[in-house]
């Protein structure tokens, strides 16, 4: 198991069971917000351990400050972000977008309400950094509950087929001058977490029948980053270095 896995794991394990879906709205939210507190905060050890330094959030006992998420000035103004690198020489070098459907709708009994809402946050997000940051690389994980994958009916495809549906207009996004409500790379993740075990399917958006590690989605952004910034960076070996 790579590292990003045990990390992950062992921060999703230590969150409290996952509420019902008939609790309250404050509940629900509450853990929904652990799971992106906790996802942000692993993948920027991570990151920091494959060489990018300064990497946001970092816990208190790292930085001596707020491990909170790091607020970006954009091009529609101030935007907080969950996970991002920058530097005083190039700006906003790398930044990622956590989103979560963890729970079932009540009336429908599957978890597609909230579907265009989350995406809707997510192409703001790009957008707004896209128009301050052309070259910055923009990733954006969006974690489904595993049963989003079979919460289809003979009516409807699954919610997890619909989401790849509806992003898949808005990812690889591989020219600076592109499109900005476009990521760099969109994944879906299907979850399945609780104190005693942790299940995380990685896919990127676009093809919904094979699985990829997090690891290889790190190496492939840190690719990117590396590409966009040439003459200051280069990746080899899984880690991020200055070009020699």
């Amino acid at each position: 198991m790579a590292r990003i896995d045990d990390l992950l794991a062992k921060a999703l394990k230590a969150l409290p069971r996952k509420p019902a879906d008939s609790a309250s709205q404050a509940e629900k939210k509450r853990y929904s917000e652990r799971i992106s507190a906790a996802v942000a905060l692993m993948l920027s050890e991570e990151l920091r351990a494959r060489g990018l330094d300064g990497c946001r959030p970092a816990s208190a006992k790292e930085t001596g400050e707020s491990g909170a998420e790091r607020r970006m000035a954009g091009g529609l103004g101030a935007k907080k972000v969950d996970v991002t690198w920058s530097t005083e020489e190039a700006g906003l070098l790398l930044a990622i977008s956590v989103k979560t459907i963890n729970f079932r709708d009540q009336r429908t009994k599957n978890f597609q309400k909230n579907l265009i809402n989350r995406r809707g946050d997510m192409l703001m997000e790009a957008v707004t950094l896209h128009r301050r940051f052309p070259y910055a690389v923009l990733c954006g994980l969006f974690f489904l509950d595993k049963g989003a994958e079979s919460d289809g009916t003979s009516r409807r495809r699954s919610t997890f087929l619909n989401a790849h549906q509806r992003l898949q207009l808005f990812t690889d996004r591989n020219d600076p001058a592109g499109r900005e409500e476009q990521f760099e790379r969109l994944y879906l993740l299907l979850l399945d977490a609780s104190p005693r075990s942790v299940s995380i399917g990685t896919y990127r958006v676009g093809d919904a029948h094979k699985t990829v590690s997090l690891a290889s989605v790190l190496d492939d952004v840190l690719t990117l980053v590396a590409q966009r910034s040439a003459d200051l960076y280069e990746f080899d070996a899984g880690t991020l270095r200055r070009a020699t």
